[in-house]
């Protein structure tokens, strides 16, 4: 396993990441909707056509999937995170269409030492999707753990 390369006291409130874009295909869309949500805005982009969204939309689910995994590639698995409590808020602001390149916005408002183990810290964070456009398509806001650098005496 590789070391970790950011820690707990590396979060402090305000900081920021950017990650680069991932463009979403009908063909994905598509696959993870038949998997995971099988509702048919999600599966069959001509029936998609005659629902409140006007064609095929990915899930929401798989937009959390896309954050996730922009999250990772882009600093999570070079942190000291020891996992996650869950989210306290979860909004899907707007649909995700074939062709949309997401990109994921973190920011932490947050940081918590532990009250019971001086080893590790709490961070809260808010997650953004935004599109190619600039707009936010989800949001999220939640709390991951991590060790700490240095343990609290």
């Amino acid at each position: 396993m590789t070391p970790a390369r950011y820690y707990w006291e590396d979060f402090p409130p305000g900081w920021n990441y950017e990650s680069p874009s991932r463009t979403l295909s009908a063909e994905e869309i598509t696959a993870y909707g038949r998997e995971y949500d099988p509702q048919i805005y999600h599966t069959d982009a001509q029936a998609a056509k005659a629902s409140p969204f006007g064609g095929l939309i990915a899930s929401g689910w798989q937009t959390c999937s896309v954050a996730m995994r922009l999250m990772c590639d882009g600093y999570l698995l070079e942190t000291s995170c020891i996992g996650s409590p869950g989210l306290e808020e979860l909004r899907w602001l707007k649909p995700v269409r074939p062709g949309d390149a997401l990109r994921l916005r973190s920011t932490v408002l947050e940081q918590m030492a532990s009250q019971k183990d001086p080893a590790r810290g709490t961070v809260r964070f808010r997650w953004d999707v935004l599109n190619q456009k600039d707009e936010v398509v989800c949001t999220m806001a939640g709390r991951q753990h991590f060790r700490r650098r240095t343990p609290a005496r």
